[in-house]
């Protein structure tokens, strides 16, 4: 072994999770490291070719906000775009692209090798240097050593990794890569709690043996869509994706041949995912569903492979085709690649800090699926997190924590480090209790402050978030402003746009509030500026819900002081009169960073939470 380089941070892992906290650390001016098993594989896509979706487009509108790639790299390589959705209220609304997967994969890694700062080596993990309770550094199995001040595990599912298709099993990670076989026994000797979780991924298939005509054509918005803030698209040329659905012979084919699924046989060891579930996992939890509906999805403009959305399995091969061939449009379809499930180590997330810092090993820090997260974008947002607060450790600075009020990626963040989770963890717009403030399209406004006081909004996000936030506030003004009577002229002017006579004064602002009225039906006839589409959006959705997001900021205002109360690091739980024994041990194990996310510890009741108030008021 010899001490090969000295950085300030190191990521270990170069998955979704890996690039954004190597891209920020290195951003924030800190001499970062970034090792992955393959130098080919930087943000690889082993599952499904798209970027966002429900919750999930949140996260990346908020990842770009703050300052990170995703949106950028998805906005570059997606070949369609759909608004999801669309016929509910804004708070749900979600954008998902479909992905170049190659593409998306060599335009990152083109922009993590041009990041000053930062330095990209393809290695093998095999431990890591800890002295006195603290990370010194990464041991790889070339006999490299590398030193820093703080490491980020980033591991996705590579940690034991194992793949499983049928009655055969290998050691490896996805897509046909090498598995961390190493790195996990040497976390449990740090006293790291590790969960054993599964995942899989269905058969990928040849496009040239599809029958499209049997199949539902599924295209991408005629409008042009975005991820990032910065992107400045007009038109894009798009692929479309197609939809159909099992079948009873399909089901037929799966029941008769359960007693070969690995998690029916005792393969499977691992817990897998409960809102992505395998097909014949469907099947059991389903068994009066007639069909299932089967996404199929491009990979890219210059390959044939064709992702089947909807059917991911672990089955045996021979099961695999078959079930396959009764699928409309599928009758004749080869396989390019086998469906599989991967099994993985990762850590318990309860061990982690709202900042995800270990908290028994000082300046360690875990993201993505090493935490028990499931998906690109969960990574991607834990990622930038981790790379944020390692860099601020290493300067000496405090942590930045979103709360649940501020951010989709509040909530992520808190719900693992304050419940855990027992199963890979999906984001939902459900797991958010202020999702009317927590819309994809005020991401900018809720979180580019932010990005600037960080560091990670550079001079051209700012100039462009400070233009288009000035643009909001200009319109919004005029329409305060305005005032229109129930004179001649105006009644005549609401007639001709189809809207009901007034019978007092009121600004335009309040015809805004009137269903099924948007600012582009009253600004001719008003003569009022033309706006931008996001400008103009951001302002019709503000007066149509202004009564519902007052009522939410005020719900938010009223629980502030919980979060405001931070708990000493140094109390001893046990010793607090008047608190139940379960709450003693749920708090001394997870010890919660502020009185609000005590209260939402499973086990710590609101008298417990009264007896911890009154504490503080004595401290």
């Amino acid at each position: 072994m010899f001490i090969a380089g000295e950085y300030e941070v190191i990521v270990i892992g170069g998955g979704h999770a890996g690039v954004e906290a190597a891209l920020a650390a290195a951003r924030l001016n800190c001499r970062t490291l970034m090792v992955t098993l393959s130098l080919d594989n930087i943000a690889l896509m082993p599952c499904n070719p798209s970027v966002g979706g429900p919750a999930k487009g949140h996260l990346v509108r908020e990842v770009d906000a703050l300052g990170g790639e995703m949106g950028i790299n998805a906005d570059k390589t997606c070949i369609q775009f759909r608004m999801l959705n669309t016929g509910k209220g804004p708070a749900v609304q979600a954008l998902r692209a479909q992905a170049d997967k190659r593409l998306y994969q060599a335009a990152m890694k083109e922009t993590c090798e041009n990041t000053e700062n930062l330095d990209v080596k393809q290695l093998l993990v095999e431990s890591l240097r800890v002295e006195n309770g603290k990370v010194t550094g990464i041991v790889c199995e070339t006999g490299e050593e590398y030193l820093a001040r703080a490491v980020i595990l980033a591991t996705g599912t590579y940690l034991q990794g194992r793949i499983i298709i049928g009655e055969n099993t290998y050691e490896g990670g996805p897509s046909g890569q090498r598995a961390a076989l190493k790195l996990s026994a040497s976390l449990a000797d740090l006293g790291i709690r590790l969960m054993r979780f599964k995942t899989g991924t269905p058969a990928r298939l040849d496009g040239r043996t599809l029958d499209y005509s049997k199949m539902e054509l599924q295209p991408g918005d005629e409008e042009c869509h975005k991820f990032s803030f910065m992107s400045d698209e007009i038109t894009r040329e798009q692929v479309p994706c197609y939809l159909t659905y099992t079948n009873e012979k399909t089901h037929a084919i799966l029941r008769a041949n359960m007693h070969r699924a690995p998690m029916a046989n005792g393969l499977i060891e691992g817990i897998g995912p409960r809102y992505c579930p395998a097909i014949e996992t469907k099947l059991l939890r389903f068994p009066d569903k007639e069909r299932h509906q089967l996404f199929l999805e491009p990979e890219g403009r210059h390959t044939r492979e064709v992702y089947v959305q909807g059917m991911s399995t672990s089955m045996p091969m021979d099961v695999q085709i078959d079930f396959l061939h009764t699928i409309p449009g599928l009758e004749e379809a080869k396989v390019m690649r086998a469906g599989y499930a991967i099994e993985y180590d990762c850590l318990d997330p309860l061990q982690l800090k709202p900042n995800l810092e270990l908290k028994n090993i000082a300046g360690l820090f875990s993201a993505g699926q090493a935490n028990g997260t499931s998906g690109y974008e969960e990574a991607a947002a834990q990622g930038l997190m981790a790379g944020i607060n390692a860099a601020r450790l290493v300067k000496k600075k405090e942590p930045v924590i979103l709360k649940r009020s501020e951010a989709y990626i509040g909530v992520l963040i808190d719900d693992l480090v304050t419940k855990g989770t027992t199963e890979p963890y999906r984001m939902m717009t459900s797991r958010a209790e202020y999702r009317l403030l927590l819309r994809q399209d005020n991401a900018d406004m809720r979180l580019t402050p932010l990005g600037r006081k960080i560091g990670l909004v550079k001079d051209d996000r700012w100039e462009r978030f400070t233009q288009k936030k000035q643009a909001i506030e200009a319109a919004k003004k005029i329409l305060q402003e305005t005032i229109i009577t129930p004179k001649e002229e105006t009644q005549s002017k609401l007639a001709s746009v189809g809207l009901e006579s007034l019978s007092n004064p009121l600004p335009l602002a309040e015809l805004l509030r009137r269903p099924g009225i948007g600012y582009e039906t009253i600004r001719e006839v008003f003569a009022l500026p033309g706006l931008s589409d996001e400008v103009r959006k951001q302002v019709e959705i503000d007066f149509f819900y202004g009564g519902y997001i007052e009522k939410q900021q005020e719900q938010v205002a009223r629980l502030e002081h919980l979060e405001a109360k931070i708990l000493p690091e140094t109390i001893d739980y046990r010793q607090i009169s008047g608190l139940r024994r379960e709450a003693q041990e749920k708090l001394t194990a997870i010890r919660p960073r502020t009185l609000g996310q005590a209260g939402r510890i499973s086990g710590v009741s609101p008298a417990d939470l009264s007896v911890l108030t009154v504490y503080l008021r004595a401290l």
